[in-house]
């Protein structure tokens, strides 16, 4: 059974329905040094993360976007990569970020990079960052560069030295983490909240900055479906908007 964990304002995290002595408190989370968000592709950030981003920010946190893919001709053309870009230099200043690394590894071909190679690059982005917290796509997402960046930042985060990110946690990404197989790959199974009732509609203009990753609803890159899904993770611990993750390390 997995332990549940909410952060909330102001007060100490418990297991979820019972009256256990407080885990962590708020401020673990909050005053969390520096922190690293690793994105796959431009968006995936903000679609997994943007409100916890917005509230660490907000708390004086140091949070830093690795974007690990760039999309390149013949499978993208190039006015269409430097929009993106624009679009999410623009999402990261609305919600904080305060340094955002462009890796330009090819996108949708992360497969064809050898593995060392991608291992290396995280390594070097962890060591320069050198951040206390990490916060990773999860490796049952459909997209394999999704499954591909997980790995190599695990491999760049194994605690071989004196310094690595003391804390991992995975977020979800809609219409990537939600269309796995079930009992074939890993199922997202949330064990950590973070309450982002006061950065919903922050996480939602910086989404709305990504226009040309907009969809109508009932899609689910629509603003509508993203709202829809905080609702519901945040009912989940009977609060008004939550962001998921899975624990993967936490030292303390």
């Amino acid at each position: 059974m997995h332990a549940m964990t909410t952060f909330d304002r102001g007060t100490q995290a418990r297991p979820a329905g019972t009256n256990a002595a407080p885990l962590l408190a708020a401020d673990d989370l909050l005053d969390a040094g520096r922190v690293l968000v690793v994105a796959p592709h431009p968006d995936d950030e903000v679609l997994g993360a943007g409100g916890t981003i917005g509230r660490l920010s907000d708390a004086g946190a140091e949070v830093v976007v690795g974007i690990i893919t760039s999309g390149a001709p013949p499978l993208f053309d190039e006015s269409s990569v430097s929009a993106v870009r624009g679009e999410a230099e623009a999402a990261h200043a609305h919600l904080g970020v305060a340094r955002t690394v462009f890796l330009g590894q090819p996108a949708a071909r992360l497969d064809e990079v050898p593995h060392h190679r991608l291992n290396r690059a995280l390594a070097d982005l962890l060591r320069e960052v050198s951040p206390d917290t990490l916060l990773l796509p999860f490796v049952g997402d459909i997209h394999l560069d999704h499954q591909l960046t997980f790995l190599s930042a695990m491999v760049a985060a194994r605690p071989h030295g004196v310094e690595f990110p003391g804390r991992i946690l995975c977020y979800e990404t809609l219409s990537e983490t939600n269309w796995n197989a079930p009992l074939v790959s890993p199922t997202f199974v949330p064990n950590v909240f973070v309450d982002i009732s006061g950065q919903l509609e922050r996480k939602l203009e910086a989404m709305a900055l990504y226009a040309s990753q907009q969809r109508e609803f009932p899609h689910e890159r629509s603003l509508a479906t993203i709202r829809a899904l905080a609702t519901l993770r945040g009912s989940t611990v009977h609060r008004p908007a939550a962001e998921a993750f899975t624990l993967v390390r936490q030292v303390i």
